[in-house]
This record gives structure tokens, sequence and C-alpha cells, in this order.
């Protein structure tokens, strides 16, 4: 199998022959990897066409160097360009690699936690102007779905949807205002997407526990980063849900950026032996991303620990 047919057999619920798949929602070492940065859309802010053609097809050979080094099977950090310059890329990817890789576009438009400049504003609209709140909801995620159609059509397999709910003490919502604000507008996304053909992967930090069956309603095809410094044990979800969405994530990211070496051996070990184990689909990946910051010997380190648990 490619890494595109293992993933798609995890994603199905089925444990591929040989090692976990693997992927991560962004990989921000390319430098010390390859001494190039993928490229951004501010890097071609006011660049030519003929010139963008040329940065575009470079950075499409850099990101599949990438994914062929780190056996992903997912190719990353496309959607670090805006729409147009994302869908040549795929152009290009597809010339150089056929079928070998999925294609991803990361797109969200449900309610997440507002930040400090909004939240005062945010909580003011749920209790003084709750229709016009929701309205504006079912407007965005509208906005989202026509935006993001025409990327699946030009041959994205995977949405990420990375709209955080919670803390690492729980939602931001309650599960009653979540049922409200975010469960309905998620799963219409969510149909979406899967009707124009695509995966899906919901993606939140933080404890997840008090809406995940909420969560899990909705349909997405993959559930990411079951966070453990908010102490979400894949174990659990695996036994509660394993036979219903694909888990992925949760080696723990403190231990993989600061160590020590043996607790991040110890995440990884217990997210392969509980996630990838028994029924149901597993993406072997931290728990949030390859962030600037993370030594890049660790995490080459974490990617082989999936040879210990090969399936023939």
């Amino acid at each position: 199998m490619n890494p595109r047919e293992k993933i798609i057999e995890s994603f199905e619920l089925r444990r591929p022959p040989g090692l976990v798949p693997t992927f991560e929602l962004e990989f921000q070492l390319s430098e010390e990897l390859f001494g190039e940065e993928t490229l951004r859309r501010e890097h071609l802010a006011d660049v030519g066409n003929g010139r963008r053609t040329e940065l575009l097809k470079r950075n499409a050979e850099l990101l599949l160097r990438i994914a062929g080094e780190l056996d992903y099977s997912i190719v990353p950090n496309t959607h670090w360009l805006d729409r147009d310059d994302q869908i040549k890329t795929f152009e290009y990817l597809r010339e150089l690699a056929g079928d070998t890789y999925m294609f991803a576009v990361f797109a969200d438009g449900t309610q997440s936690i507002p930040d400090g400049s909004n939240m005062v504003d945010l909580v003011a609209m749920v209790s003084e102007r709750r229709d016009e709140y929701l309205e504006s909801l079912s407007r965005r995620v509208e906005e989202t779905i026509d935006h993001t159609l025409p990327i699946i059509e030009a041959g994205a397999e995977v949405v990420f949807m990375c709209a955080d709910y919670c803390f690492n003490d729980g939602p931001f919502f309650s599960p009653t205002m979540f049922r409200e604000f975010v469960t309905p507008f998620l799963k219409r996304q969510i149909d979406a997407f899967r009707e124009a053909g695509a995966y899906t992967v919901k993606h939140t930090d933080g404890d997840i526990m008090p809406i995940l069956d909420q969560l899990v309603e909705c349909r997405p095809t993959v559930i990411h980063s079951l966070d453990p410094m908010a102490g979400v044990d894949i174990k659990e979800v695996k036994e509660r849900y394993g036979d219903t969405v694909c888990l992925m994530g949760n080696v723990n990211c403190a231990y993989l950026q600061t160590g020590p070496d043996d607790k991040m051996v110890e995440s990884a070990m217990y997210c392969l032996e509980h996630g990838g184990a028994g029924v149901g689909g597993y993406v072997y990946s931290t728990s949030n991303c390859v962030f600037k910051g993370v030594p890049l010997d660790r995490y080459l380190r974490m990617l082989p620990i999936r040879e210990k648990f090969l399936v023939e």
C-alpha cells in the first residue's frame, strides 16, 4: 500500500498492514530538516505570475521531500497558501507524485474559544441577541462551505476543521450551550464536506470529554488531538468510540518539546498500544503539531517507535 491507501484504511476504521500511518497538522521544521522554509501566503505577496509559478513548483517539490522523509500520508503545509495557490500546488503535486499522497484543506466556520478582544462581546450577544448570534453562526458556516468546496473539487480529500472548543479544564460552552451553538453547525459543515467526497478531521485541543458524544454524533471521520495535557485518555476514547470514529494524536507535545525522553517514549507507546490496537482506526501524531521549538532529533526519535507495532 502507498501512504494514501494506508491512511484511507485507518479512516475507514481498519488497521492497514505495516506501520501505523502518520501525519502532523503542521510541520514547522522544514528549515531544520532540509534547510528550506515552506511557502506561506505572505511570501507570495506582490509576486508576479512567472516567478509565482516557479516558487510554487519548487515548494511542491519540498513538500513531497518532507512527506517522503517523514512517511506522511498527507502532504503537509499546503493550507499556508491562499486558495488559488493551494489549488495550483495540488496540480503540481499530482504531476510529481500521482496518487501517492492525500491533499488537505483547513476550514472551520464553527465557533471557537473567543480571544480576549471579543470574549465580552460574544457573551453579550449570546445572552442578549441570541437569534442574531445564531444567524451569524449559520452565515459563517455557509461561507466556509462555499469557500472550501472548490478546493475539494480541485483535489483536497481531507478537510481539517481546527476551531478549538475546550480549555484544559473543559469546554468554553457548557454541553447544553454547545448543543445549541456548535453541534448543529458542525454537523452541517461535516455533512457538506462528506457529500462533496472529503474525509473530515475535527481538531480541538483541551478537555473534550464533556462534549465528546456530541463531536462523535456529528460524524467526523477523525477526531484530533485527544489532548493528554487536558487529561484525555486515548484508551477510554477508543473503548467508547473506536468502532465509530478514527482517532489521531495524543502523543504528549510537552514531552516531545522538552522531554524527558523516557516520558515521550512512554506517551508514544501508550498511544500506539491503545489507539492502534483492536477495532477501529488510528493515525499516529502529536497532540498538536510539530511546531517551532520542538527539537527535530526528538521528533525523529518519535517516528520509529511505530516499528514496535508492525502489522504483517
